[in-house]
């Protein structure tokens, strides 16, 4: 594909929104600083298309910086035009959609540029949780204009020609290009800093599209329901079976088989993204025992355990999803944490994160534990002891402290008939860890067949849907 499927910035534009409904705003501005020649360089638009238009028939701003135009450098009245248009979306409540291609800060104006581009943060940073913004990364996005993808709420790159740095790899210690390219979608979608990575300039704003239109169009917006042309009674015979990759199984049960997949190159034995259970969009995260292909063969193994990339990729996703106020399913499948010298460094402080962000969403909350559920991982994972408002289980699942036969090991440590430990553990899985156990004392609400899945959170979700909860008066949470 490559240079091919290259578009203008106009055309990145056309290509995002609905046909013509673009309607551009600030096309007649231009630079004001007259210092180092900039009098005899033409800067159409000071290097930036702004404006706003339709996708889906929804209301939406965007703007697209054009490398043609001064390499579509971030200078004074450039940046203003992108404030106007975080303004007015802000005001009107709409979403952003930014397109970057942009060769960084002009240097000719200086302290003028970062002036207005430090007007640019502040606009982004009062959105954020108002209006979604998505960035699209078609070219260069590097240093300050990195930062900007990241206060986005989702980021969207193109495979082969956009980089996304904030440092050059050559102004990395002990790395040059050739080295470890740290510029590419691959390296940034692996670190978690991409959500998709698309093969070319359409194909990335596709995806925009398909964002921004199953999204709420701001913070109050309650969003609305497609028809569901898919069965709300069908079964997923698989479920429970041969399906251990759970994008797969979030696929199976998903109206249609709909999944959009996020950050899906990082923390891979997290899954997050969206699905659709009788036409309405929820956000789904659960814990990966096998990363499968496209013919269903096993690619990659994981431990079904939290790590700290994992518990920080699905935090960030509860919280937008409560900002947004789209319901949140999990499916829990967790024996403990990640246990090596590097983890010990940030886990605590990461798995506290993804327990604070489910334990503050008002949001539906819908648990399904579809394997081992042990310890203080498993509270974690959206479980009923920190606000999950139902809490399904399979069958042949465990719920507990720790496996039977470690427990029983501990607690029989002077026993020394192996028979006895054994009896002992069966004991503790009877008395302790089965989904029976659970749900006698309140914690599952139901043991369902792994097939009534589907079926099952429709119900729930349905039932919720005119959920109200408040919490405490405060500025904001510190964990």
């Amino acid at each position: 594909m490559g240079s091919q499927t290259l578009l203008s910035a106009r055309d990145r534009i056309l290509s995002l929104l609905d046909e013509n409904s673009f309607v551009e705003i600030g096309a007649l501005v231009t630079k004001r600083n007259t210092d180092f020649n900039l009098t005899e360089k033409d800067v159409p638009g000071d290097g930036v298309i702004a404006g706003y238009g339709l996708i889906d028939g929804n209301l939406v701003y965007v703007y697209s910086q054009d490398k043609d135009a001064l390499g579509g450098s971030l200078g004074e009245m450039h940046a203003r035009k992108i404030v106007n248009i975080y303004d007015l979306a802000t005001k009107v409540g709409a979403p952003v959609v930014a397109i970057t291609d942009c060769a960084g800060l002009r240097l000719e104006e200086s302290t003028d540029a970062l002036d207005a581009f430090g007007k640019v943060y502040a606009r982004q940073a009062l959105a954020s949780g108002v209006i979604p913004v998505v960035t699209v990364v078609c070219g260069t996005c590097g240093g300050g204009v990195a930062v900007n993808a990241a206060m986005s709420d989702f980021t969207i790159m193109t495979r082969d020609a956009a980089k996304l740095f904030v440092n050059s790899p050559n102004a990395l210690k002990s790395n040059y290009t050739e080295k470890l390219d740290t510029r590419t979608a691959a390296f940034q979608a692996e670190a978690g800093n991409v959500d998709i990575v698309a093969d070319d300039d359409a194909a990335a704003l596709a995806k925009a599209r398909e964002l921004v239109s199953i999204l709420p169009v701001n913070n109050e917006d309650s969003g609305f329901a497609d028809e569901c042309t898919d069965d709300i009674n069908r079964t997923v015979a698989s479920l429970g079976t041969s399906l251990k990759d759970t994008a797969v199984s979030l696929r199976e049960i998903s109206d249609n088989g709909w999944f959009l997949e996020l950050k899906s190159d990082f923390a891979k034995e997290m899954v997050t993204g969206f699905i659709r259970l009788n036409g309405y969009v929820v956000g789904a995260i659960g814990n990966r025992a096998e990363l499968l292909d496209d013919d269903f063969k096993c690619v990659e193994k994981f431990n079904t355990v939290l790590t700290s990339d994992g518990a920080r990729k699905a935090a960030d996703f509860v919280k937008f999803c409560d900002a947004y106020s789209i319901p949140l399913l999990t499916f829990t499948n967790v024996c403990g944490f990640a246990a090596d010298v590097n983890e010990e460094k940030t886990i605590a402080k990461s798995v506290a994160a993804l327990t604070a962000a489910f334990a503050d969403a008002t949001v539906p909350k819908v648990n399904v534990v579809t394997g081992k559920a042990y310890g203080s991982a498993y509270i974690a994972m959206n479980s009923k002891h920190i606000g999950a408002d139902l809490v399904f289980a399979w069958p042949d699942t465990e719920i507990g402290m720790m496996d039977s036969k470690l427990a029983a090991e501990i607690i029989y440590s002077d026993e020394t008939d192996a028979a006895k430990v054994a009896q002992k553990a069966d004991e503790y899985a009877k008395l302790q860890n089965s989904p029976v156990s659970a749900a006698k004392r309140g914690f599952v609400d139901s043991i369902i067949e792994p097939s009534s899945t589907r079926k099952q959170l429709i119900y729930a979700f349905e039932m919720l849907y005119t959920k109200r909860e408040s919490r405490p008066s405060k500025k904001h949470g510190t964990i």
